[in-house]
């Protein structure tokens, strides 16, 4: 098996007025998953996903977190809409998003963008990345993160 990669400390606002602090994590593992935009099709259908599994990912000992560059107003939206049992964290200044590298040129409607490539980061309880799913198909990720999850 390959040496897993630690992760730098970092902190960013999270929905329910709290702050997300990497390090706080320490001895709990969780799952991080990057996604482009809040109330578009692709990552509502996403968060829904990781939302049906939350009580299978809570039962194996998993806390999940959705990251994207929205604002923390947008995700609170978001989140009460579609009833989230998790945070979703705001990384407007792209820190995650540079520790994790998901920033990639895209093509949105024949013109160049930067945005997120949907990826998904399983840490485990030393703060390392366990496992990461990148360039991530929406239709069955969650359960095969949670596959993953309950393997360890």
């Amino acid at each position: 098996m390959s040496e897993r990669k630690a992760v730098p400390d970092f902190e960013l606002s999270a929905t329910g007025n709290q702050r997300f602090r990497f390090s706080a994590f320490r001895g709990h593992p969780f799952i991080l998953y990057f996604y482009p935009k809040d109330n578009t099709p692709g990552c509502t259908d996403e968060s829904l996903q990781f939302r049906e599994l939350h009580g299978e990912f809570a039962k194996a000992g998993w806390a999940i977190f959705g990251v994207s560059r929205d604002s923390l107003a947008s995700h609170e939206r978001f989140k009460q809409k579609f009833g989230f049992p998790f945070e979703l964290l705001a990384d407007p200044e792209e820190t995650a998003c540079a520790l994790f590298d998901v920033i990639r040129q895209k093509t949105m409607y024949g013109k160049k963008v930067r945005g997120i490539e949907r990826s998904t980061f399983a840490i485990d309880r030393e703060g390392r990345i366990a496992r990461e799913w990148r360039g991530v198909k929406v239709a069955g990720h969650a359960a095969e993160v949670l596959d993953f999850a309950r393997s360890l």
